[in-house]
């Protein structure tokens, strides 16, 4: 039988580009819901997009994959990405405010 932790992911994204102002940060939670992905996404000061994404490995990579293309009328030009150890913190998915 699998541990069913090694089955779940945490990834940490930084978006870069035209990614403000073309609904990233909502479009982001609404596919983070579709999915059943918890975690946040929030603007940065300098006009990149911060998200922390967990869940089932397929269905944070799905998640981090969109972000590499975003909601129509965003220009993605870079993705910095970090995988990190799943905590299991976040039942929701929230869009935050302030940095």
């Amino acid at each position: 039988m699998k541990d069913r932790k090694s089955e779940n992911l945490r990834a940490h994204v930084i978006i870069q580009g035209l990614v403000q102002g073309v609904f990233f940060r909502a479009s982001t939670k609404e596919k983070a819901l579709q999915l059943g992905v918890g975690g946040w996404v929030r603007n940065l000061p300098d006009g990149g997009v911060e998200a922390l994404f967990e869940g089932e490995k397929k269905k944070v990579e799905e998640l981090v994959a969109w972000c590499y293309k975003g909601p129509i009328g965003a220009r993605v030009t870079k993705v910095d990405l970090g995988w990190e150890p799943y905590k299991g913190e976040f039942k929701h998915f929230d869009v935050r405010y302030g940095w």
